[in-house]
């Protein structure tokens, strides 16, 4: 027998099984209804489209509230000291996702205003909010630090920034500052997502870290609270977290040579998702455990007493949780090449491929039973050649107006979304038990037309 959209759920039917949500290609709660339609949070999704429209981002609460628990869960199992997961909210940073995670007791990590502001917003609490960033402007710190945010310092600039705000004394309480550094730890993930190693933008270089001390304990308004460094997204090995835990120690005890008593480390995030069913990602326990593992057992080979371990998963906790769906309009066939099946978005609500050249999954909503006879090609509607979702995906029989899903869009798709060649941004719903609510509007015409001006030597008279 051919394969159909049904091989997509074998792993996906229990909520309650062992494996986490990154290991699943569609969400936790997807099921096929007896009309033969994928269901996802107990709602039907071509009833879904006929409500909402299309493109539509599909959220899975279930699969978000489900990540978020596995790791807050796992680190209570294998860490003996204090610990906090981060949301990376890059991924997807909203007002209703940020709810969602601070329900769960995670913290937000921010990189930029907009960002810090949405998470305060959706009442995010502060002292779990960090604001990350390469270019942090001095109205982006200043909001972190009225807020009593913490600041994870980057760069020499950022530093600067603190310390004359600091002695402006605009607030009345010490600043809490964190200092990211370059591990100069390689992983194989794709070359615009590796962080890690010393070629990049992000964090001060090894080399630097005792001048940087230094010029801490220096400044009375700033409070030195950890070190934080990330090796990069999308990762499939243990090994070079393994490695991490020993290089944040080894530094935590070279702040101690400038009276710095450093409580906190934030290993970052990373861990991979499923994209197609060749991803095999670790599960979140795996991830946990090796990462504290690692931090114990060098705090015990330095003698340093545990610190309060952070981590910062974005993907891991989104990615899984969300689905796009599209309707497919009109078809061209290159005989002897290929066939195109246009859908009508594209690379301005989904950029990755076109980005990072990603692979993606796609079933037949309609028609979750039917064999995947046909090879297409799936084409946006964008006037750009690049615009393929997917090259070489197998499907059924598809027809003008049938609803293509396209699995795993949680992370790194709305938040990088645009409005290339004019479209309107899609709306993003949130089902679970059966109830969907908007928690992104579509755009509207007057939505793309909002906030352009029309100098009145411009306007054409009738």
């Amino acid at each position: 027998m051919q394969n159909s959209g049904l091989q997509y759920l074998s792993a996906s039917t229990d909520a309650s099984e062992t494996r986490s949500p990154n290991q699943h290609l569609l969400p936790l709660t997807a099921k096929v209804n007896p009309q033969d339609h994928l269901e996802i949070g107990g709602c039907d999704v071509t009833a879904l489209v006929e409500q909402f429209g299309t493109p539509l981002y599909i959220v899975d609460e279930t699969t978000l509230r489900t990540a978020c628990q596995q790791y807050r869960e796992a680190f209570k199992r294998h860490y003996p000291g204090e610990s906090l997961v981060l949301y990376a909210s890059k991924a997807w940073n909203c007002l209703a996702i940020c709810a969602i995670v601070a329900s769960e007791g995670l913290g937000i990590d921010v990189v930029s205003g907009g960002e810090l502001y949405t998470a305060l917003q959706a009442g995010v609490p502060p002292q779990k909010t960090y604001l990350h960033g390469n270019n942090k402007s001095s109205e982006e710190i200043q909001l972190a630090i009225e807020n009593e945010c913490t600041v994870v310092a980057d760069n020499w600039s950022d530093l600067k920034i603190l310390a004359q705000l600091s002695q402006q004394s605009i607030v009345d309480h010490p600043i809490r500052v964190m200092i990211r550094f370059t591990p100069g730890i390689e992983c194989h993930t794709h070359e615009y997502i590796r962080t890690g190693h010393l070629d990049s933008k992000f964090g001060f270089d090894p080399g630097q870290l005792d001048e940087v001390f230094q010029f801490i304990s220096q400044q009375p308004g700033l409070v030195c609270i950890g070190v934080h460094a990330h090796i990069g997204s999308q990762i499939f090995e243990l090994q070079p977290h393994e490695d991490l835990g020993y290089v944040i120690i080894d530094t935590l005890t070279k702040a101690n040579q400038y009276g710095l008593n450093l409580s906190e480390v934030n290993i970052g995030g990373g861990l991979g998702i499923c994209y197609t069913e060749s991803d095999d990602p670790p599960s979140i326990e795996e991830w946990v455990k090796i990462v504290t593992d690692s931090i114990v057992n060098a705090c015990q080979q330095k003698q340093y007493p545990l610190p309060r371990l952070l981590c910062e998963p974005g993907r891991s906790i989104i990615g899984s949780s969300c689905v796009t769906a599209y309707t497919v309009g009109s078809q061209k066939q290159v005989p002897g090449i290929r066939t195109y099946i246009a859908v009508d978005g594209g690379m301005s609500d989904n950029p990755r491929p076109i980005t990072y050249q990603s692979l993606y999954r796609v079933v037949l909503a309609n028609q979750m039973s039917a064999p995947m006879t046909e090879p297409v090609t799936l084409a946006g509607k964008h006037c750009e050649s690049g615009d393929i979702l997917i090259k070489d995906a197998q499907l059924p029989k598809v027809e003008s107006g049938d609803i293509l899903v396209v699995m795993a869009t949680g992370a790194y798709n709305y938040s990088m979304a645009s409005n290339y060649n004019r479209l309107s941004k899609p709306a993003a719903i949130l089902v679970n038990d059966g109830d969907a609510n908007v928690i992104i509007e579509r755009e509207s015409y007057q939505d793309l037309i909002g906030k352009d001006r029309l100098p009145e030597r411009l306007t054409l008279n009738p």
